[in-house]
């Protein structure tokens, strides 16, 4: 393992924000993995684990305490069953899947982070979710002590969320495996709206794998969510709010503002999400709510592609970014009685 200390973390991160870990420990192997961990443990030293850091917002200060980056590696793909370690780069994975002739992911092309991370998020994009193909996740136990595996009933996924999440502090991923589609080179059935205008096709058809990959690549990169080093705009987290979802009555509400801030024509997105419960855009209501593409002056900003990045312009601190985001979760709530929730990671501080 290598072992840093006052090891800068803000390069790890794809904000490009955070102070210093007072350690810093690369493990690429899972025994590496789990012997920083239980070294952590048994000294009661706060850990900090990273991937790909592409959902972390790190506190200016840093981290005192141990920061665990896995880099473990190891595409293991056998007939339409993939395991991933938790190290690997996910777009990767996803464009070798592809290349494979395998469908199931493809739609999840260009999203940046490692495949440890995407069962913890439960990551989708462009109507595809990894767990409707995840079948079990290897992780290492912290209460037990133990490395577990759990089915995919066991994870508890919902909407950007799952049984890691819910209980960060427990569980350490170490593998992620797979059940893909052969379907003759073709994609699953399209399900995104926006991905079918862009094929010209109609939702539930199936295209050419590669077709469906390169345009939620062009789809997503229009909208700075393709990570390139000369871009601002991709010095983000992605999606900086989760979609907020509503019951009923508080979706009510909530149109009643709509229309009176915007008109009686003013239709706000719907998109049902179980019973009794509206799913809407949070995207739509930052923009609605008067932060459009760009918005702000200083050194974090709205992206200029998309109302849902909140960006590092280059100079900004953890702080600059941290006000930004309140000034417009505060803006939404005052505009529509919404309160916008953070999909990034905090650490050491919080909105």
């Amino acid at each position: 393992m290598l072992e840093l200390h006052d090891a800068p973390l803000a390069p790890l991160t794809t904000f490009r924000l955070g102070g210093p870990a007072t350690r810093l420990v690369t493990a690429t192997t899972d025994a590496e993995v789990v012997a920083a961990v239980r070294e952590a443990d048994a000294d009661g030293t706060p850990l900090l684990v990273i991937g790909g850091g592409s959902n972390l917002v790190i506190g200016d200060k840093g981290f005192a305490g141990t920061a665990l980056r896995i880099a473990t590696s190891g595409f293991d793909l056998v007939g339409t069953t993939l395991e991933l370690a938790a190290g690997e780069v996910w777009t990767d994975a996803v464009a070798r899947t592809v290349e494979a002739g395998l469908a199931g992911v493809e739609c999840l092309a260009g999203i940046p982070g490692s495949a440890g991370a995407t069962p913890i998020q439960n990551v989708g994009a462009y109507g595809q979710e990894v767990s409707a193909t995840i079948t079990e996740v290897i992780a290492y136990d912290r209460r037990a002590g133990e490395t577990v595996t759990l089915g995919n009933e066991e994870c508890a996924f919902s909407y950007r969320h799952s049984r890691f999440k819910a209980d960060p502090e427990r569980y350490v991923v170490l593998r992620v495996r797979f059940a893909l589609e052969d379907a003759d080179g073709l994609s699953a059935p399209v399900k995104y709206a926006e991905t079918a205008r862009a094929l010209g096709v109609e939702p539930g058809d199936r295209v050419p794998l590669t077709q469906a990959r390169e345009t939620v690549l062009k789809l997503r990169a229009g909208k700075g969510m393709v990570l390139d080093a000369e871009d601002h705009d991709t010095w983000s987290a992605g999606s900086f709010f989760t979609n907020p979802i509503l019951t009923d009555a508080d979706f009510a509400v909530f149109h009643a503002r709509v229309k009176e801030r915007l008109g009686e024509d003013a239709v706000p997105p719907a998109y049902p999400a179980g019973e009794g419960r509206t799913k809407t855009s949070a995207a739509w209501l930052i923009d609605k709510a008067g932060f459009t593409k760009g918005y702000g002056s200083g050194p974090a900003r709205i992206s200029g592609k998309h109302t849902l990045a909140l960006t590092n312009r280059g100079e900004a601190t953890t702080e600059d970014l941290l006000a930004l985001a309140r000034e417009v979760v505060a803006g939404v709530r005052e505009a529509f009685g919404v309160t916008l929730v953070n999909e990034p990671v905090m650490v050491g501080v919080g909105l």
